[in-house]
């Protein structure tokens, strides 16, 4: 008898237990569920105005009416607010998690249905950032790059290995900067222009430190003297900044050219190429940060925490979708590196186009 009261016993406590343990799932579905049907609405809302403000700019292209101040800022956050919103959405319900997309956006980012709307994106800004009409372009707009970059580092001494990872790096930031297209305006900013998207006075600046260098390079490579000379002349009257040969030149020299001297150390610690990549795309973005931390000898645990430097980022596609990574306050750069995941496949086609360049050589 005390064994079967005991029993008894178990078995009551142990259906109690499971009853508790239900009421709690129940509980937490229940409250789980509107939070789930906030994230859908929310994105459906960003999605719904995405495709407005896409067919907006579409009509006023073909209309061939005046554009707004800015006419890209409003497609670029409400692109902004799709991934974030899709974000919030994918963690709210994991199983909305889809295939893979060709732009290589991560899956909990981005739903590869709508790969339709992002080529409409990239094609409205084609448009609104043609190159004006007086703008110069070149037939070998990569290997100017690569050209110009190898040329300024030899003269900062560089030995032919780093000068050459100073070109493939070099490509990178036009990749990142422009798509790889040249002379291009910018729809989000009426300052920064060209090919190495610089302002007035960052232009100015690289011209200034290309004059200061032009003897070293002289001496080790006359051809890109020649071939600067003859830029010169033809850019003579214009902006520079929509002479793509000038127009690199001075971006290299006002951002970059100091840091080549740093490429090897960088090489040795970022072996990857596309980390190396995106050092040199932080000195676009954040550039006293990152030169901070490359000073501090322990770089990637380096923490950047001003709410400032933060906004830069995120301004830049990086912790910039979802609630969760909009919400951080700190990261340190190994992180920061990680999250510019949109640029992995700009920096992938600068390679490959490295690739190209390095097998053609010099004529």
């Amino acid at each position: 008898m005390a064994a079967s009261r005991h029993l008894a016993v178990v078995i009551a406590v142990s259906a109690f237990a499971l009853l508790c343990a239900t009421l709690v799932n129940a509980a937490a579905a229940t409250a789980l569920a509107p939070r789930q049907s906030e994230a859908r609405d929310a994105y459906d809302r960003a999605l719904s105005n995405f495709r407005s403000i896409l067919g907006e700019r579409r009509r006023q292209i073909d209309a061939k009416e005046p554009l707004p101040d800015l006419p890209g800022q409003a497609l670029y956050l409400a692109r902004v607010s799709v991934m974030s919103t899709y974000k919030d959405l994918t963690d709210a319900l994991p199983s909305k998690i889809g295939r893979p997309n060709k732009f290589e956006i991560p899956p909990a980012y981005f739903d590869a249905d709508n790969e339709p709307l992002l080529d409409e994106y990239r094609k409205l800004f084609d448009v609104m950032e043609r190159p004006p009409a007086y703008a110069q372009a070149s037939p070998t707009p990569f290997k100017d790059v690569v050209d110009l970059a190898i040329a300024i580092a030899r003269a900062k001494g560089l030995d032919a290995k780093d000068a050459e990872a100073a070109g493939r790096i070099s490509l990178g930031m036009f990749f990142a900067e422009t798509n790889g297209n040249q002379n291009v305006g910018n729809g989000r900013s009426n300052s920064y222009k060209g090919s190495y998207q610089t302002g007035p006075s960052e232009d100015r600046n690289g011209r200034k430190r290309w004059a200061a260098i032009k003897e070293k390079i002289a001496a080790e490579d006359p051809q890109i003297i020649a071939r600067d000379a003859k830029e010169e002349v033809r850019a003579a009257g214009i902006d520079q900044r929509y002479n793509h040969w000038t127009a690199v030149r001075n971006g290299l020299m006002n951002a970059h050219a100091d840091l080549f001297v740093q490429i090897p150390a960088i090489a040795k610690m970022l072996p990857d190429p596309v980390d190396q990549m995106k050092v040199f795309e932080l000195i676009q973005i954040v550039p006293a940060p990152t030169r901070a931390a490359l000073r501090s000898g322990n770089f990637l645990q380096t923490r950047v925490s001003d709410p400032t430097i933060m906004k830069y980022l995120r301004n830049n596609s990086v912790f910039a979708f979802g609630q969760a990574d909009r919400a951080r306050t700190s990261a340190t750069f190994r992180e920061i590196m990680d999250a510019m995941w949109l640029f992995n496949v700009k920096f992938e086609r600068a390679l490959a186009e490295f690739d190209v360049v390095k097998a053609r050589g010099r004529p």
